[in-house]
């Protein structure tokens, strides 16, 4: 039997990617859209939403957590509108990462997301665990966040993220098809091809520690705050291009960074990528198509 894992990934001599322009680093932002699709009663569910909130919280059972649902509810209503301001004031392209029942429910937003040219990709139908979901579920629940996002945003995604995905989940895709790159992988700092039944595929990872689940996680920062943490991780890639030119991801979430205190952090990481001159900020989908180009597939 052969061994799943690809623990050498590139290898010691990583590929060039040969970003635009000779940018030394690509740098990808990703706001992610959920709120609306998490776990509630009021979706079916047994239980209420306990991921990612302000406080540790239980998942209560067959009823609503209100404190819970007003934490989801402030994304949509106030921290996508902060958001969208910040990185519009900068000319930053964004991917958002939508839900297919969260996006259903804020065509105001979706409109927005479209007016500045965001690629949206999918983030599934919902944002709930498939680690142990039936092959069939998920296979079906993928076919309908498809058919919900074209319906909302007028086309067909090109671009996946489940983050809470199951083994089943890149064998799915493949098997639906029409999909340019998932990224439901956190194992490199560049884009790779992986070997999914015969069929070439393509791989954007995305990240965790550059990521504004810190806020809320028990793990915590490894500096001061969070715009410290990226500032020092954006600076290390840049010099670190002078021997391979890397990609850098960053997650944020419209509830979490969306919050003004948090927002005033981002708007100093903002700053700084907008002042350098030797990097490509880029759509996720920018970077595949990029990576086709210069690292097409092993079959050609």
């Amino acid at each position: 039997m052969v061994y799943p894992r690809d623990f050498r990934g590139h290898g010691r001599h990583a590929p060039d990617p040969q970003w635009p322009n000779g940018a030394r680093l690509a740098v990808q932002f990703v706001i992610n859209y959920e709120e609306g699709g998490e776990h509630s009663v009021l979706h079916g569910d047994a239980h209420s939403e306990a991921f990612l909130t302000e406080e540790p919280t239980p998942a209560f059972r067959n009823i609503r957590n209100i404190n819970v649902e007003s934490q989801y509810e402030y994304g949509p209503r106030v921290g996508w509108w902060r958001l969208h301001r910040l990185f519009a004031e900068r000319g930053l392209p964004v991917t958002v990462f939508g839900i297919a029942k969260s996006l259903e429910k804020n065509s105001e937003a979706v409109a927005s997301m479209l007016e500045a040219n965001y690629e949206i990709a999918c983030h599934g139908l919902r944002w709930i665990q498939h680690a142990e979901m039936p092959i069939e579920v998920e296979r079906a629940q993928i076919a309908e966040a498809i058919r919900i996002h074209q319906e909302v945003t007028g086309s067909r995604p090109t671009g996946w993220y489940t983050g809470r995905m199951s083994p089943n989940t890149r064998q799915l895709l493949v098997e639906q098809g029409g999909f340019t790159y998932d990224s439901d992988s956190f194992a490199d700092d560049l884009p790779y091809w992986v070997d999914v039944g015969g069929t070439d595929h393509l791989v954007v990872p995305y990240t965790l520690d550059n990521n504004d689940g810190r806020y809320v996680n028990t793990y915590g920062y490894q500096s001061p705050s969070f715009s410290a943490y990226l500032i020092q991780a954006f600076d290390f890639l840049r010099e670190e291009a002078s021997h391979t030119p890397r990609m850098m991801s960053i997650g944020l979430h419209t509830r979490l960074i969306g919050r003004p205190g948090r927002a005033a952090d981002l708007v100093r990481f903002l700053d700084h990528v907008a002042s350098a001159k030797d990097v490509w900020v880029a759509r996720r989908i920018d970077i595949a198509q990029h990576w086709r180009q210069v690292q097409p597939a092993p079959r050609g």
